[in-house]
């Protein structure tokens, strides 16, 4: 039996490839902005700094927004996944898949953020990505208490051990998420037209 691929499963198809394949063309230029920005946030994350004061989520939601998902996506992870192994907090443990769901996440928001707001992207619409940041946060930090809850059912029931993680990480929580509004609100645009100059384009007005 032959299954023949109508026009409408083919303009889904593409458009769902093709910027995923747009996406992963890069040029020397593009990939030595790539190097610089992936240099800087693994410096910046192993630093010793106060706990949730990072700019990884930030980095990752730009590069998201300028390169595309994928690549917001893939600096997330291996930003995370090294910073697991070499965090001056100590290892992740368990917590680490949950660190980089959460961080792939931002970087895909980013992505999809700007494919959405092509031509409207200004500094305007700070309040946008204020929003965006603090929502963002918010759900990463969920997920890595869901991956903290899961360590502690070995010694307690899971819903126990999340509610004891929520309550605790409340504090830490709050702090990372207005933090991240403000990174994201106040720099956002500013980190996105420098590296856009950086590769000689701008957005669109």
């Amino acid at each position: 039996m032959v299954f023949k691929i109508g026009p409408c499963p083919k303009v889904l198809f593409g458009w769902i490839i093709q910027p995923i394949l747009q996406e992963t063309t890069l040029t020397t230029q593009r990939l030595a902005l790539l190097s610089v920005l992936t240099a800087v946030c693994l410096g910046l994350q192993l630093l010793p700094r106060p706990m949730n004061l990072e700019f990884t989520s930030l980095i990752s939601f730009v590069t998201g927004m300028v390169f595309g998902s994928f690549y917001g996506a893939s600096l997330g992870a291996l930003i995370m996944f090294v910073n697991g192994f070499l965090s001056p907090y100590g290892f992740a443990g368990v917590v680490l898949p949950f660190q980089i769901a959460g961080m792939v996440l931002i970087g895909v928001v980013g992505g999809l953020y700007a494919r959405m707001a092509t031509g409207k992207l200004s500094s305007e619409n700070f309040v946008e990505t204020l929003v965006l940041g603090a929502f963002l946060t918010f759900v990463y930090d969920v997920v890595t208490n869901v991956g903290t809850a899961v360590y502690l059912a070995s010694s307690l029931p899971f819903h126990e051990a999340l509610i004891a993680v929520l309550i605790a990480g409340a504090i830490p929580s709050i702090i990372h998420v207005v933090w991240n509004s403000f990174l994201f609100g106040a720099v956002t645009f500013p980190l996105v037209n420098a590296m856009q100059k950086a590769l000689m384009r701008r957005w669109q007005a």
